[in-house]
């Protein structure tokens, strides 16, 4: 049976190399598919990997139709048999919607790839709507790490390096954007929460909750007693 499957994740999780493999291994069984995005990092059309990947693609605009899209290409004798999409977090829910009737009314399997909150711990109403109607929901197994070590589970907006919260919901950039610039970041809910970037993490103490850390004491040298298997116990002891 046909699935819209949502697959979700933090930034810097290898969403888009998911992505691309699934389009890989398909292609490579002769299956024909169609990617769609928006707003890649490598520019309009292209659906690119941190690991330096690029497929061409489809650019979603706002007033793309899905559903019409795709039976207008399979009415013009074209082949489709698997959907899929990136950063669909960006999608309108109607837009969700129609990759659902996708499915169900062309029986055509949809991935759907995204982050699931904003910056601000806030759904995006594309992810939200893919959560309330996939068939199946995946969280990547490859985990992000935060600055601190600890699994990356937050979507951080950063300007020069430090954590803002207000802004627009979408603001395109991406993890590691040189300083001054409107980057990215993940960070553990801790971190998150305190507004702690790797950046502001060197202005002072990670965490008021570390305990202090005392030097090492030297025990004082105690002289190695002797037994009688040292010789001169023994000629003592006759």
């Amino acid at each position: 049976m046909p699935e819209l499957v949502f697959f979700s994740g933090t930034m810097d999780c290898g969403k888009s190399t998911l992505a691309l493999q699934i389009e890989h291994n398909r292609s490579a069984r002769g299956l024909q598919g169609m990617i769609f995005t928006r707003d890649d990092r490598a520019g309009a059309g292209k659906l690119s990997s941190r690991l330096g990947l690029v497929a061409e693609a489809v650019e979603v605009a706002e007033d793309l139709n899905f559903q019409q899209h795709l039976v207008r290409h399979l009415t013009a004798g074209g082949r489709t048999d698997y959907v899929i999409v990136d950063e669909a977090q960006f999608l309108a829910p109607e837009q969700v919607e129609q990759l659902a009737r996708v499915v169900d009314d062309l029986g055509i399997d949809v991935y759907a790839f995204g982050i699931a909150t904003d910056f601000r711990t806030r759904l995006f109403p594309g992810s939200q709507r893919l959560m309330e109607l996939a068939d199946r929901l995946e969280t990547l197994q490859v985990e992000a790490l935060c600055w601190c070590g600890a699994r990356a589970t937050h979507n951080a907006r950063t300007v020069g390096g430090r954590m803002v919260v207000e802004g627009a919901q979408v603001v395109v950039g991406d993890v590691g954007e040189p300083s001054g610039q409107v980057g990215y970041e993940v960070l553990c809910r801790r971190h998150h929460r305190r507004r702690l970037t790797a950046a502001s993490a060197g202005a002072g103490a990670l965490s008021p909750d570390v305990l202090p850390v005392d030097e090492p004491t030297t025990a004082p040298k105690v002289p190695p007693r002797r037994g009688l298997s040292d010789p001169l116990r023994r000629a003592e002891s006759h």
